[in-house]
């Protein structure tokens, strides 16, 4: 049998279930090395880095795909045009665009405590509701009700 950790081991040591570690292994995203004489995976002492790696990534805002073309040296190009600088460029560019958009969210939400609305319905039809209401259009020829 050969040097390696069982399933549980790695999970346990990276913080994970042992769904998610089953669920990287489909995704291939880690893979086991050996079996035991029963069967058992192995899997180097290597998949727990690669595992708290990935886990890292996705809190920076990776998601599976992205995080497997940078850990797989054949699905990504180094330099300025691939590889972890490239992706954490446009990866901050998101962020910052979301930061942006929940900032705005923050100040109408700020506006409409201020000016006191409790009600939605009677907020859009008074002049100091800061919500954006849209107008909404009617069909030619059809009344408004």
């Amino acid at each position: 049998m050969s040097a390696g950790l069982r399933p549980g081991q790695v999970a346990r040591a990276a913080g994970v279930g042992r769904e998610t570690l089953r669920y990287y292994e489909r995704r291939g995203l880690i893979a086991p090395t050996d079996r035991t004489i029963g069967g058992h995976r192995l899997y180097p002492t290597e998949t727990v880095t690669r595992l708290r790696v990935i886990k890292a990534a996705q809190r920076l805002g990776f998601t599976l795909e992205e995080i497997a073309d940078l850990t797989d040296p054949r699905r990504h190009r180094r330099g300025p045009d691939g590889g972890l600088q490239a992706s954490a460029r446009a990866k901050l560019a998101q962020v910052q665009a979301r930061i942006a958009e929940l900032e705005q969210v923050a100040a109408l939400l700020q506006g409409a405590l201020s000016a006191g609305c409790d009600d939605l319905d009677a907020c859009a039809h008074t002049p100091q509701c800061p919500l954006p209401f849209p107008e909404v259009a009617h069909p030619a020829g059809r009344g408004q009700d």
